[in-house]
């Protein structure tokens, strides 16, 4: 799944190819075919495995004990800790988006990750917390500040290649600067 994940995150579905799938993951192309059958099945397996992971994560944790900053600080660590791990994911995310128009990105169940932060901000709302917001453009906005960076990280190293944009002190930095720029866009003032 890693060597899919690289292959498809460079070259999209259309461009990936099995055989350099099966180089990476040193296994024949005949394995690749009885597990998945086809490339388009290793596809969907690929855009579903990151949704899986994060889901599990989610279903570990209790927000319903947390106030809804918390709660919100919490699922903001997860993404932006969870893209760190697997910075290669936002080109999946794009390659999908622009090959495929989210044909295969809409069988993923995403919805069900977006259920925590939409029930967060609602209940935000509802207790005072946070300002009237429409829920799924809050949210949108929200992951954009979390993922964006992981998506330009390649470009900036350019611009700053001293700076190590991944290191766990950066990704920390990252972590405390979108927490506060996020809660200071959402919180009644």
């Amino acid at each position: 799944m890693d060597a899919a994940e690289q292959e498809f995150s460079r070259h999209g579905l259309s461009g990936a190819r099995l055989s350099a799938i099966a180089d990476l993951a040193q296994v024949t192309t005949a394995s690749l075919h009885y597990y998945f059958e086809n490339k388009e099945n290793l596809y969907k397996a690929v855009l579903q495995r990151p949704i899986d992971e994060v889901q599990s994560t989610l279903g570990e944790l209790n927000f319903d004990g947390l106030s809804p900053d918390e709660a919100l600080k919490q699922i903001i660590r997860i993404a932006i800790t969870n893209e760190a791990k697997n910075p290669q994911r936002q080109m999946l995310w794009f390659q999908e988006a622009s090959q495929n128009q989210g044909i295969y990105f809409k069988e993923c169940n995403v919805l069900c990750l977006h259920e925590y932060l939409l029930k967060i901000l609602e209940q935000g709302m509802a207790e005072g917390c946070f300002r009237p917001l429409k829920p799924f453009l809050a949210l949108t906005y929200i992951l954009s500040v979390c993922l964006f960076y992981f998506t330009v990280h390649e470009n900036w190293k350019h611009l700053v290649p001293n700076v190590d944009r991944l290191s766990s002190e950066m990704i920390e930095e990252h972590i405390e600067e979108a927490t506060s720029f996020i809660l200071a866009g959402i919180r009644h003032s």
